[in-house]
């Protein structure tokens, strides 16, 4: 266990578990947070033992309010040197191509979305709830819906954006439009996080991080150029893959359906 104030961090079986840890403030972030995110991601990136991050968050109210407004961002008096807390938060803008996989509950909200954009997997307690509070307050919502819009429909980011606090979007709507993979009740949920985690760190480690990162990096190009780069990762990196599974050994697994 690694002591941070603000997130539980531990590694077991190449899995790295990263837990939210503000419950008494609905887990929303505030700059110690950022901070410890951004080494935290520092450290996933490097470490060749952890293979897989399941980030997830304590207590049962919410995954993450976004931003603790009562402490507010610390921003500069020069507005052009102002930083997005996504460059703390996000796995993806932190060059983390190890997969993330997101297990939410209770209330997600606003700025929790600067995890969930950049996550590889998302499953949900089938009671959570999605929404955007920001135009309710007179606040641009911006950074959050234009990273969802990637996720999902664009007239389903804008309704969550626009709407505000009159509505929340529920797990089961979550499911349908694909911003989640899977529900399951919420005393489940950690353990389900959990065996996802453990099947793709099995794999061969290589082959997974040049998936993924041959997925995001290309994700918004044109499908030639597209197809480009992704043929140059697939040159880098099987003959390491391949390696890989030839030193662990091959056993074909019993598939499941979904």
């Amino acid at each position: 266990m690694f002591d941070y104030e603000t997130v539980l961090f531990e590694v077991k079986d190449n899995v790295a578990s990263v837990t939210l840890n503000r419950p008494q403030a609905m887990n929303a972030f505030n700059a110690a947070m950022r901070c410890e995110f951004r080494q935290i991601w520092g450290q996933v990136r490097v470490d060749d033992d952890i293979h897989v991050v399941v980030l997830r968050a304590a207590g049962d109210r919410a995954f993450s309010t976004g931003l603790d407004v009562k402490e507010g961002l610390d921003l500069p008096e020069n507005p052009w040197s102002g930083q997005d807390p996504g460059e703390d938060l996000s796995p993806k803008q932190n060059k983390v191509w190890k997969p993330v996989i997101a297990a939410v509950q209770g209330m997600v909200a606003g700025g929790a979305f600067y995890w969930l954009n950049d996550c590889d997997i998302i499953i949900s307690a089938d009671d959570a709830t999605f929404f955007d509070p920001h135009v309710s307050y007179g606040l641009t919502s911006a950074l959050e819906p234009i990273g969802l819009a990637r996720r999902i429909p664009l007239g389903e980011a804008l309704r969550w954006a626009l709407i505000g606090l009159d509505e929340r979007m529920s797990a089961q709507r979550a499911r349908e439009i694909g911003l989640v993979s899977e529900l399951v009740p919420a005393a489940a949920l950690w353990e389900r996080a959990g065996e996802i985690a453990r099947i793709i760190a099995a794999k061969p480690p290589a082959a997974v991080q040049g998936t993924v990162r041959a997925i995001w990096e290309t994700h918004g190009l044109d499908r030639a150029t597209a197809q480009g780069i992704g043929w140059h990762y697939t040159q880098i990196g099987n003959p390491i893959g391949k390696a890989q599974v030839s030193r662990a050994g091959f056993v074909k697994p019993d598939w499941t359906l979904r």
